[in-house]
């Protein structure tokens, strides 16, 4: 996979860690709300992509969904294993990389686990995500919002107007809390933006959200959310 992903170290030294952060712990809300949003239902295939330790794979597994997560930290992958409900998998590798091709009933991509981790490239990583769905498949796919990061720019943090990306400098405790110094790319996105890379990589958006991490919710877009949840559906081929 060439030089580590600058995410690697950060899942590293976080370890079961992340599991302790504020974000993580509305995983049941969020997954109840995508098992409405994408209709899913026991026996479907799903594809978690930076599945991380696994919180939405195994919430999702434990439904009767066969989901198989992919994420680029081998630490994370490992976490992830431990315990997994049954039908659920897990593989390391990169989300740029991704060969599926029409295998998923559905796949999600949540809290910036793969897309927005890596600037100038997240049109890939949406492209192999929807090559993955059968068609007419859907996903979910949650982003930073850009209009959120600039109106709520952090001590510290570097904005590129041109390229989209907030550079920030992280501070993180690992499992014994041992902290580190780690630096943070993330690209954020407008409405429009997402619209054009969902129709570029083969699919359509079919409803866009304001949203927080645990309070997934039909919000219209605005500027008061941190994140925007899409919910894509991959075209049909043509008869």
């Amino acid at each position: 996979m060439g030089e580590p992903h600058f995410f690697e170290p950060i899942a590293e030294h976080l370890g079961a860690a992340y599991l302790r952060y504020s974000f993580t712990k509305g995983t049941a809300q969020e997954v109840s709300f995508l098992v409405d949003a994408l209709d899913l239902t026991p026996g479907m295939r799903l594809l978690d992509v930076g599945c991380g330790p696994g919180r939405h794979a195994w919430a999702l597994g434990s439904l009767g969904i066969e989901v198989v997560g992919i994420d680029i930290s081998e630490r994370f992958v490992a976490l992830a294993r431990e315990g997994a409900p049954p039908g659920t998998s897990f593989v390391c590798g990169d989300a740029r990389e991704m060969a599926w091709d029409g295998e998923f009933d559905a796949a999600i991509s949540l809290c910036q686990g793969a897309f927005g981790l890596v600037p100038g490239e997240d049109a890939d990583v949406l492209t192999r995500l929807v090559s993955a769905l059968r068609p007419g498949g859907r996903a979910a796919v949650s982003a930073f919002s850009a209009y959120f990061q600039v109106r709520w720019l952090g001590d510290g943090d570097t904005f590129d107007a041109d390229a989209g990306v907030n550079h920030e400098r992280t501070l993180v405790r690992d499992e014994e809390g041992v902290e580190a110094d780690f630096d943070l790319w993330t690209t954020v996105f407008t409405p429009r933006e997402l619209r054009l890379l969902a129709t570029a990589a083969g699919a359509s958006v079919e409803h866009l959200w304001s949203v927080a991490p645990g309070e997934y919710g039909r919000n219209p877009p605005d500027i008061e959310h941190p994140e925007w949840l899409a919910i894509l559906r991959r075209g049909q081929q043509p008869s």
